[in-house]
């Protein structure tokens, strides 16, 4: 089945702003929310794509690649490290609730009991925190694409206690403080009702038990600093400000859990003979005047290598000749740009005399050089 255009799902105009957006979101979710629908899959459905919506729609890059592609656009996307940090379509109620629960001004967890349910027991899972790395690419790169490792210094969980904190032996007791819930809850009353603001128990970190005896490695914090070598591949077409996500690369938390995200941010590189526009390439190149008059085959550079170009005979300076498809290939596309040629006919400073005399000979040709004709005239508009 063929997704809804998500500007739909959310009920705004495309030219929407984010404060709209959001507060859009916000009624959706507070409509199809699974604690006021219990049992009810087409509002867990319509929740979830409210959700699918308003992660693509509220990040600028998101939002922009699918104004330009559509669906098509958010494709490579998913949970294993897909380009632009897209949606992942297989994304659950707990990943909704962590990411986008902030918009209620407090967890879902107090959200969820606002409407009187969603009772939530146990600890809670933390993640690690996202690590971000900028990687610089040439335009050769970012033609053709690109494989790189990364070295990257993170969090690694402690492998003498596996994560826990608790040295090897030692027990895990309840916090006294949250009893084990991994967090403290506090009840607040207005004109709309009851509100749970709910945050991780700063005891034990969220986790419901503290170690009796502290791990010696990681004195109780489950993690160690650490460097490791990642490889991420780079689809050609990026440009900068683009960004990769890498899922479950980034930090390991405290005390056990789930890896942090890295976000490998592109930057391009300046070259040093080519301009890029858009999925274009500029190059400038200088012929000289016999060039420009009677035409020729050059070989100029190309991101691919080095090509031969005619150059016509007659051809005026600032003129532009297209290679096609020597550009950069659209992101997510098999559309490819051309590369422009700026011909700029090289005026000699100074003439010897062998060559004065031969460009006064060719204005004797060219019959009355008064007037600024035939040849003489050509050779007038390239000087």
């Amino acid at each position: 089945m063929s997704k809804r255009d998500y500007y739909e799902v959310l009920g705004v105009s495309r030219d929407a702003s984010k404060d709209e957006i959001k507060k859009a979101y916000r009624k959706l979710a507070i409509k199809y929310h699974p604690d006021k629908n219990a049992g009810d899959k087409t509002a867990e459905t319509k929740f979830k794509e409210a959700a699918e919506a308003y992660a693509v729609l509220n990040d600028e890059n998101k939002r922009a690649q699918y104004d330009q592609f559509g669906h098509a656009g958010m494709q490579g996307g998913g949970t294993g490290g897909g380009f632009g940090g897209g949606f992942s379509g297989g994304m659950t109620m707990d990943d909704i609730f962590e990411q986008f629960g902030d918009i209620f001004g407090g967890h879902f967890g107090g959200f969820g009991d606002f409407f009187g349910g969603g009772e939530r027991h146990g600890a809670r899972q933390h993640r690690g925190s996202d690590l971000k790395i900028q990687l610089k690419l040439t335009l050769e790169e970012i033609a053709t694409g690109a494989s790189k490792k990364l070295k990257v210094r993170r969090w690694e969980t402690c492998e003498k206690c596996g994560g826990d904190g608790a040295e090897p032996g030692s027990e895990l007791r309840t916090c006294p403080t949250c009893q084990g819930m991994g967090e403290i809850r506090q009840v607040q009353r207005s004109i709309l009702g009851q509100f749970v603001n709910v945050r991780p128990c700063t005891s034990c970190g969220g986790k419901g038990r503290i170690p009796s005896t502290r791990c010696r490695a990681c004195e109780g914090e489950g993690r160690v600093k650490g460097t490791t070598a990642i490889s991420v591949n780079i689809p050609p077409g990026v440009t900068s400000g683009n960004y990769i996500t890498m899922r479950g690369e980034g930090n390991a938390p405290q005390q056990g859990g789930a890896r942090g995200d890295l976000i490998v941010l592109i930057e391009e590189a300046e070259h040093d003979i080519f301009i890029r526009d858009g999925d274009d390439i500029l190059l400038e190149v200088e012929i000289s005047i016999p060039q420009a008059v009677m035409g020729d085959q050059i070989e100029i550079p190309t991101l691919g290598g080095k090509v031969n170009m005619k150059i016509p005979a007659g051809i005026q300076s600032g003129k532009m000749l297209r290679l096609r498809n020597k550009g950069i290939p659209r992101l997510n596309s098999h559309y490819v740009g051309d590369q422009l040629v700026k011909v700029q006919v090289k005026t000699p400073e100074k003439l010897s005399r062998e060559e004065k005399e031969l460009y006064e000979t060719l204005a004797k040709l060219d019959g009355q050089p008064q007037k600024g004709s035939g040849l003489f005239r050509k050779i007038k508009s390239v000087l």
